[in-house]
């Protein structure tokens, strides 16, 4: 019995007068004397030795501890409790009655957090593990403390791990933090970057309620939340949220499935599939009603399963009953309230709309691309091995990383780290003999290996440079006064669309005839804002696509516009965009719809987007009703005289071009810049061995055949 007293025990005499408590090792124990002990020695139990890391018979200080007189009280006990042996099934824990017990057997005794002690209840032994303190400090408010005397007055919350075959019931009216097995979530621990209001508003809205007893939920009248929906790009950790936070809750374990695994190839069995994940949580709540635990389901790419009804014509109509099953397991007549739904998906917009309204997946979270802190916090994570043991450099600059890969997703971050280390490794590769052993100790991964990564590993977000270099293969020339201006008056749009928040979408057209170099300015442009999202629409990469295929790649590339806070789309060749014929005046309805409304909706706050299009056929553009959709039109026009002299100056034509003679030739004309520069390089072409200049007759009968095809 003495030894489920937690308190400690001394020889006669040896405690002085006034003295009750003493401090050994950090913790403060009731002392009490006993005749049975010898002087100089300190009688405690197995569970108190093991708090103190000591053996018996090994030498520990103790000192005498006198308890503050105010602001020591607990008020407040959160502690953890397991059984020291298990017997049989469940046990069920009555809180108050417990409670009462904890607080008469232990009352005066100083806690400590961390501190275990044994106790004895309705004939079987148990294990109390103290979490934190609570008390009342001078201005009347609460604080939670290492350390803290309790009373009869002191209130206890109770929890228990998973497993421990210990269920606590009848706990009331004191928030309990039961819902997550640690009472802090380091994000950063859990492989979680970039996310920290996100999680804040995900526990407000779905969490909150839950770790209030049943009890107060009852008499507030609410509902606690059912489901949870992630949505945004892929790779920005979505389905690794879920795992984690279906980790973190203090529940039943996740049940995690694929959508695709649910459909089944018979009748009714798709549907049954469903019935089976809520048949754990209906066995639980049929049993113990409002006190049974949390069931968490997880459904990865949930819009496999739950498309809009009646849009899937495979003729089974499997999609829509899977829905119907859905929404009567989550919120039907016999719902259940100890479940909680998480979906995932990159296409929120498939979803049935009722599967999302309130009562049902209703908390929506938009899991986006990481912004530069949040990428810090990804790098952190996944470089922290490598350094703590070592392998990282010390002219890696983390800070500097994030600020060069906007747009990337956590997972292309990863696959950075993942590239930069493969070039490490390369480093201490012998090719010549693969069975040399790599030196761990020579192994660093540097900053010029996270700089050739950033090379190897582009963001699908992020700016296509490449495709927008191709539009201007040979760099852009200096062409006069009039290609200033009109750069001048596109960056000044650009430049407002940027730094103005009242801004947040504008629109340039360029247009004039073909060859004038409509395409290689906006790319020059798009290519020198520096914008981190840039996409170029064009018909190049839509060839035999259907209306319905134009439009959807049209409406994609926009929305992944929206998902970055600065972006420039390059509506390129509109007329072929939208399959425009003259003759007939034949157009693609449905491809132009899509544009007018894209070109009208405004990106979502704290998002810009700037777009820019170029055409051949201006009159088009007004008879459509296009052109009052872009704030500005500027035309391109062909090469005057003087503008083709600085051409053909700067042109830098292979292996010298007769540049006075060329210029004679086109004197007085007007020169669209693509086919002045297509025939200085032709002309070039058919010098003999020995010729360093290309004549003017060569150049003009080259001109005369471009001039024929044109006509």
């Amino acid at each position: 019995d003495l030894a489920k007293t937690n308190k400690v025990f001394v020889a006669p005499r040896t405690l002085a007068k006034g003295t009750a408590y003493l401090e050994i090792s950090s913790y403060v124990f009731l002392a009490e004397e006993e005749p049975s002990m010898q002087p100089g020695k300190v009688g405690m139990n197995a569970i108190q030795r093991r708090v103190i890391r000591a053996s018996s018979g090994d030498t520990v200080a103790a000192q005498p501890f006198t308890p503050p007189g105010t602001h020591f009280g607990a008020v407040l006990l959160n502690a953890e409790l397991e059984p020291i042996s298990r017997r049989g099934g469940e046990v069920d824990l009555p809180a108050p009655e417990v409670e009462t017990h904890i607080q008469s057997r232990f009352a005066d005794q100083v806690f400590t957090s961390g501190q275990e002690l044994t106790f004895e209840f309705q004939g079987l032994n148990y294990l109390l593990r103290v979490s934190t303190l609570t008390v009342v400090v001078p201005g009347g408010e609460q604080q939670t403390v290492p350390r803290a005397m309790l009373s009869l007055a002191t209130s206890c919350v109770f929890e228990t791990r998973k497993g421990s075959g210990i269920k606590i019931v009848g706990q009331k009216s004191i928030m309990t933090s039961q819902l997550f097995k640690q009472r802090e979530v380091s994000f950063e621990k859990l492989g979680i970057g970039g996310l920290d209001s996100q999680f804040r508003e995900m526990f407000r809205r779905a969490f909150e309620s839950r770790r209030l007893p049943p009890s107060v939920v009852e008499r507030l009248g609410i509902k606690h939340r059912k489901g949870i929906l992630l949505y945004g790009p892929p790779g920005t950790g979505k389905t690794l949220i879920a795992r984690q936070l279906g980790m973190m809750l203090n529940g039943k374990e996740p049940k995690v499935v694929n959508g695709p695994e649910v459909l089944n190839k018979y009748v009714g069995a798709s549907e049954e599939n469903i019935r089976n994940l809520f048949k754990d949580a209906e066995e639980d709540y049929l049993k113990n009603g409002d006190d049974s635990e949390l069931h968490v389901i997880i459904f990865d790419e949930i819009d496999a399963i739950c498309k809009s009804r009646g849009s899937v014509r495979d003729g089974s109509g499997v999609h829509d009953t899977i829905v119907n099953q859905l929404l009567t397991k989550i919120d039907g007549v016999n719902a259940l309230n100890n479940i909680l739904v998480i979906g995932m998906t990159n296409r929120l917009e498939l979803l049935d709309e009722a599967l999302l309204r309130e009562g049902r997946l209703d908390v929506h979270m938009e899991i986006g691309l990481p912004d530069e802190n949040g990428r810090l916090q990804i790098l952190k994570i996944h470089t922290r091995n490598m350094s703590e043991h070592g392998f990282l450099a010390g002219d890696v600059d983390l800070a500097e990383l994030a600020h060069r890969t906007q747009n990337y997703s956590g997972a292309e971050l990863e696959g950075l780290v993942r590239s930069a280390t493969s070039f490490a490794l390369d480093r201490e590769t012998d090719m010549a003999d693969l069975s040399k052993p790599v030196v761990e100790e020579n192994i660093r991964v540097t900053r010029a290996d996270f700089l050739r990564a950033l090379d190897e590993v582009r963001p699908s977000y992020g700016a296509a440079t490449e495709t927008l270099e191709q539009y201007r293969p040979g760099g852009m020339l200096d062409i006069g006064p009039q290609y200033h201006a009109t750069l001048a008056e596109l960056q000044q749009l650009l430049e407002s669309v940027e730094q103005q928040e009242a801004v947040p979408l504008s629109a340039a057209l360029l247009w004039g005839d073909s060859g004038t170099g409509k395409t290689a300015l906006a790319s020059t442009l798009a290519i020198d804002s520096g914008f981190p999202f840039v996409k170029v629409v064009t018909t190049d990469s839509m060839v035999g696509y259907s209306d319905a295929a134009r439009c959807s790649q049209i409406t994609k590339v926009f929305e992944e516009a929206y998902r970055s806070p600065l972006s420039l789309i390059v509506l390129d060749d509109i007329e072929n965009l939208l399959a425009y014929r003259s003759v007939g005046l034949r157009y693609a309805d449905a491809v132009l719809s899509v544009l007018i409304e894209s070109l009208k909706k405004l990106p979502p706050p704290g998002h810009h987007l700037f777009v820019i299009g170029t055409t051949s056929n201006k009159e088009m553009m007004q008879t459509l009703g296009l052109s009052k959709y872009f704030q500005l039109e500027l035309e391109v026009p062909p090469l005057d005289s003087t503008a083709v002299q600085m051409v053909l100056a700067a042109s830098g034509a292979p292996r010298g071009v007769d540049f006075s003679a060329a210029a004679e030739t086109l004197y007085g004309e007007r020169v669209p810049i693509k086919d002045l520069l297509f025939a200085l390089h032709v002309s070039a072409q058919g010098l003999a061995p020995g010729e360093t200049t290309v004549s003017a007759s060569a150049f003009q009968r080259v001109w005369a055949r471009i001039a024929k095809a044109e006509a």
